[in-house]
């Protein structure tokens, strides 16, 4: 892409950013993966709140027939400079081993494993555990910026290992990261978000933003080499249990592309602002099933703060 065009990624920033004033201002990286047909897959959170003070660290392993993972700490301290996290267990680093094209993320964490992954809801612990990663997300794509916000969007695909317990598993698979900067008030709006690869190399990108009175779409298709920005889309859910959906659909234009999406297995998170609202943070590996026939794995999250009004 060109430097004038509005999704084009500044290498540059891949680096920290300073933060402005508002205590909500938050600086993140998103790093999902799905290894094979989903049997395995996980993501990896770091939020910085430097105003407030606090790291948030909101990571899961999740797979068909495996037990939740579940390794989430609100209150790790905010690194100086780079990604090195520390706490009380807590040994992590992530490291931009070059600018748009590779990263690392490596080190241990506490975690605890759930049957029921709604227990998080509950402020169940778990089975206590720890948790191992070392994965490397090299990109398979064109990083997208968004043009409405600081953030953006990087197609990969990911190898390395996670270790739960004693138990190593390989990953050799595909996912996305993203990073972005600004004020990040999980409990003003909903959203949903979803990125997957289909088995033809084509990769999709979706969030469908709902504002009250205003909803919007921001994402991509890539196929051939060709990316396609989308000037619309919507994503629409049949609501499940404590808000985990049974599945969903979701429209891309002008990409022309119709997505069933099924979710097969949720590794939710529970945010709770300090003067006690919560949002539930439901995030789901899923397959996703186009109008055609081709099929694909992937991460679909969604945002349900308080009082959400109705899509």
């Amino acid at each position: 892409m060109a430097d004038h065009d509005p999704h084009h990624v500044d290498p540059g920033d891949e680096g920290r950013h300073p933060p402005e004033d508002d205590p909500l201002w938050n600086e993140s990286v998103y790093l999902d993966f799905v290894a094979g047909d989903g049997t395995l897959a996980g993501y990896a959170r770091i939020g910085l709140y430097p105003n407030l003070g606090v790291t948030w660290w909101t990571t899961v392993v999740v797979g068909g027939d495996r037990p939740l993972v579940h390794s989430v700490a609100f209150d790790l301290p905010v690194p100086g400079t780079g990604w090195a996290l520390g706490g009380e267990g807590t040994d992590l680093w992530f490291e931009v081993v070059e600018p748009l094209a590779t990263v690392r993320l490596r080190g241990t964490a506490p975690a605890g494993l759930h049957a029921d992954p709604t227990a998080v809801y509950r402020g169940e612990s778990g089975e206590p555990t720890t948790l191992g990663l070392d994965l490397t997300w090299v990109t398979d794509g064109t990083p997208f910026a968004y043009d409405v916000t600081t953030r953006y969007e990087i197609p990969c695909v990911v190898a390395g290992s996670v270790v739960v317990g004693d138990q190593r598993l390989e990953v050799d698979g595909h996912g996305q990261r993203d990073h972005s900067w600004g004020v990040r008030d999980w409990w003003s709006f909903g959203w949903c978000w979803s990125a997957a690869r289909l088995d033809d190399g084509t990769r999709v990108h979706l969030t469908d933003v709902r504002i009250p009175g205003l909803r919007t779409a921001i994402g991509y298709r890539q196929a051939g080499g060709v990316v396609t920005p989308l000037t619309g889309g919507r994503v629409d859910e049949e609501p499940g249990p404590e808000g985990l959906p049974r599945r969903a659909t979701a429209t891309l234009e002008p990409a022309g592309l119709t997505l069933d999406i099924e979710p097969i297995a949720f590794g939710p998170v529970l945010l709770v602002a300090d003067d006690g609202r919560e949002s539930r943070f439901p995030r789901a590996v899923a397959r996703f099933t186009t109008a055609d026939g081709r099929t694909g794995t992937g991460w679909i999250e969604w945002n349900q703060p308080p009082a959400a009004p109705p899509a």
